[in-house]
């Protein structure tokens, strides 16, 4: 499963968009344009507004005596004060993560992450003020990388959302960049986007040989078959006009809407679940559907986020930290609340290493996991003395996993 989401950015405010004609071919573009020297050479034809988002902390060496100075401690005083070493010992085994310290500067929001295919050591971090870091050992260590023809504009790119299919890969950001590689992000060129795209791109997914799928934050899903030099739709209207053109289907909080996706979702058959931007309704798209159909949502709280569990089915987190999980696989409306430590702090993403285990991450580094594919889940300590939220948890294979968040925060599985 492959994850969106929208942190909140007030730097810069979304563009209102213009209707114009159904598109066929949003882009059109001869030549790849090379990185630092390309030109807004392609034409965008937008679909209309009645057209066819998207760690044992690995310490310091301080803090690392002091804490095993303290257990020490406490281990021989065991005997003396009838402390259980037992649950001494069970308490250090806790934690199977570790904290990665980044070369970038504090306030920084880490997004998404990917690795190469084919070189699971090699693997590239996105974030908020235009941060592009680099892995060659499997994310032990980072190295910043910059976009040429990026810097030389006057914008702070957010890079959202990055993605590989074999030695080929994408990244999209806000304001609107599109970029690609052919040989394992060596080197990337830029691709031009239209300022008329109907809302930010949020996300992306590499599919096949020189195709990729592309999704906005108002709905709107791009798809392309030729590295990128066309674009068509695969929805024929956003999301805005498919609600308020239908007010009357009983969908709370859906009329007049005029916002934006909070987070969107993708499962590894192409379906995709989406949270409105109020968080009162979800909405659901698969491979060939017109229009996004929108879902009452199934709990009195507001919805933070929902995705696709590796069995099928769905999660749902409600804003205070509950969490749901849908009876049955596939899209449905039937959840079941499943009780969990956050210790008031939201729940903000999770993340399934297996069928059985998965992790969930949320605010003041609150970690859970579940190893009976979620009906029951425990707290893991390793991040609770970080002051960092923790925004998203990507599993890269069943031994390698992440999880990112504010402040420069990444953390690395340790299995």
């Amino acid at each position: 499963m492959v994850a969106a989401k929208l942190v909140p950015d007030c730097s810069n405010a979304i563009t209102a968009i213009k209707p114009s004609s159904l598109l066929n071919s949003l882009f059109n573009h001869r030549h790849p344009t090379p990185i630092g020297a390309f030109c807004h050479s392609r034409n965008f034809q937008q679909p209309p507004r009645s057209l066819t988002t998207i760690r044992a902390s690995a310490l310091n060496r301080r803090d690392f005596i002091a804490d095993t100075a303290t257990a020490a401690a406490a281990l021989s005083l065991a005997p003396l004060i009838g402390l259980d070493t037992t649950s001494v010992a069970k308490a250090d085994d806790l934690s199977e993560w570790e904290r990665v310290y980044l070369p970038i500067d504090p306030g920084v929001v880490l997004l998404d992450i990917a690795f190469v295919p084919e070189d699971p050591s090699h693997g590239f971090l996105l974030g908020t003020r235009q941060t592009l870091l680099e892995t060659k050992d499997g994310g032990s260590t980072w190295v910043s990388r910059s976009i040429s023809s990026a810097e030389d504009e006057d914008f702070n790119y957010r890079f959202n959302s990055i993605s590989f299919k074999g030695k080929e890969g994408w990244i999209v950001g806000k304001p609107a960049i599109l970029l690609h590689t052919s040989d394992s992000g060596d080197s990337w060129e830029r691709i031009p986007l239209s300022a008329e795209l109907p809302g930010d791109i949020v996300y992306i997914k590499a599919t096949e040989e020189n195709s990729a799928e592309m999704v906005t934050d108002e709905g709107a899903i791009y798809v392309t078959s030729n590295r990128g030099y066309n674009w068509k739709a695969a929805v024929q209207e956003t999301v805005s006009a498919t609600l308020n053109r239908t007010v009357s289907s009983g969908i709370s909080g859906a009329s007049y809407y005029t916002g934006t996706f909070n987070t969107v979702n993708r499962s590894p058959e192409g379906n995709y679940v989406a949270v409105s931007s109020r968080g009162n309704f979800y909405l659901t798209w698969e491979p060939g559907q017109p229009y996004w159909q929108p879902h009452n949502r199934a709990v009195a709280r507001r919805i933070q986020n929902m995705g696709w569990r590796a069995d099928g089915g769905l999660w749902l987190l409600v804003r205070g930290g509950g969490l749901y999980l849908s009876k049955g696989t596939g899209i449905t409306e039937e959840f079941e609340e499943i009780p969990v430590q956050s210790r008031g702090f939201g729940i903000l993403d999770v993340g399934y290493k297996s069928k059985e285990e998965a992790w969930a991450a949320g605010g003041s580094g609150v970690l859970l996991k579940t190893t009976n594919s979620g009906k029951s889940w425990s707290r893991d300590k390793a991040a609770d003395n970080i002051a960092a939220n923790l925004y998203s948890v990507k599993f890269i294979n069943d031994r390698q996993g992440f999880v990112l968040g504010n402040d420069g925060v990444l953390l690395k599985y340790l299995g």
